[in-house]
């Protein structure tokens, strides 16, 4: 049976590890949590102190999430950034729990330093457990640090060709969610080695380009113009304005169609234009093809098709042909018996035959 002494602690060899001496950080806190104990002194050891520890677990857990439900709003207002909130918000509570494990550990005699001054164990710990969370841990640090992304901002992996929004930064990973309503979750020691994507960095106004070859034949300014005027109708592409800069070069804002070629079926087009938003070029890109399509068919001009065009002149050679009687026997024409495509007649003395096709009834062979 445990007693209390005058101070008010509990008299078991546990008890007196855990009263700890004047420089103990944590005596203030297992203090306020003295009268527990206290009431808990009846109960058989070591039970009294298992309900005293889930205690203490249970107010830390809730005592973390009041402490970063007031201080959110203030860090929200100083670092502006998303990812960098989280992460101090994470911080602090993962230090009240921190915290609130140690006082747990030394109701059963352990005291802080027994736990952070054991270099063998933390080195095993560190070396085996560890090394992959903490290097995935510095690379977020880098990744928070380099502003490569931000939550919420639409990126891309080239690797995979996956589009998605960012929907959480951790020290240890990066949450995308997909297009297609999937989360890929990549660690930053990954992710850093990857080519990204950033359509939300700066400007959410992205460029897009389409290609068209009209014939030759058509009126090349009527069609460039009503490219450019079907363009502008689209409700989510940039119609005008001032010009967009892009590092130290500006580029026109509203669509603007250049002449790219001449290929061998057409005069080669090339249509650029500035999207709103990034996150339906599909969508947009199709509104525009079908704009542009729509326009063209009132103008005099035709979209170019890959064709060809055969000729058969005096140069183009000598076909083989089979001649066939009248009662249905055929014979190949040798060379030089004419050509069908220009309408000759084979010659009886070159096909050897010896009967002209042409002859009578009453005409034989010669």
């Amino acid at each position: 049976m445990r007693s209390r002494q005058a101070n008010g602690t509990i008299d078991t060899p546990v008890g007196r590890a855990a009263t700890g001496g004047s420089n103990d950080p944590l005596a203030p806190v297992r203090e306020a949590f003295d009268p527990l104990r206290e009431a808990l002194s009846e109960v058989p050891s070591p039970f009294g102190d298992l309900i005293a520890a889930t205690v203490v677990l249970i107010v830390g857990w809730y005592a973390s999430k009041a402490l970063v439900r007031s201080v959110g709003p203030p860090i929200a207002r100083r670092f502006r950034r998303p990812s960098v909130t989280r992460t101090v918000l994470r911080g602090i509570r993962s230090g009240v729990l921190a915290i609130t494990l140690l006082v747990v550990v030394s109701f059963f005699g352990l005291q802080p330093p027994d736990i952070l001054l054991s270099v063998t164990v933390f080195s095993a710990v560190l070396g085996v457990v560890l090394a992959p969370i903490v290097g995935s841990i510095i690379n977020g640090v880098f990744v928070i640090a380099d502003q490569p992304y931000e939550i919420g901002d639409m990126i891309e992996l080239v690797e995979r060709d996956r589009r998605g929004f960012v929907d959480d930064i951790t020290l240890r990973y990066t949450k995308i969610v997909t297009l297609d309503n999937t989360f890929i979750v990549i660690p930053n020691s990954s992710i850093r080695d990857r080519d990204v994507i950033n359509y939300s960095a700066e400007d959410e106004r992205t460029r897009l380009a389409l290609a068209i070859v009209v014939t030759y034949e058509g009126d090349v300014d009527a069609a460039r113009s009503t490219i450019e005027r079907a363009t502008r109708g689209v409700e989510e592409v940039v119609s005008g304005g001032p010009d967009i800069r892009i590092g130290p070069a500006r580029y026109p804002a509203a669509p603007t169609c250049y002449i790219d070629g001449f290929g061998d079926h057409g005069i080669r087009l090339r249509l650029r234009y500035w999207a709103k938003q990034p996150y339906k070029l599909l969508t947009i890109r199709s509104k525009v093809q079908t704009a542009v399509r729509d326009a063209l068919d009132d103008v005099d001009v035709e979209i170019a098709y890959p064709h060809s065009h055969v000729v058969f002149d005096e140069t183009s050679g000598e076909a083989a042909v089979t001649l066939r009687n009248a009662n249905g026997s055929g014979r190949r024409a040798r060379d030089g018996a004419g050509d069908p495509t220009r309408g000759d007649r084979p010659d009886p003395a070159k096909t050897g035959d010896g009967v002209d096709p042409d002859a009578g009834p009453d005409q034989g062979p010669e």
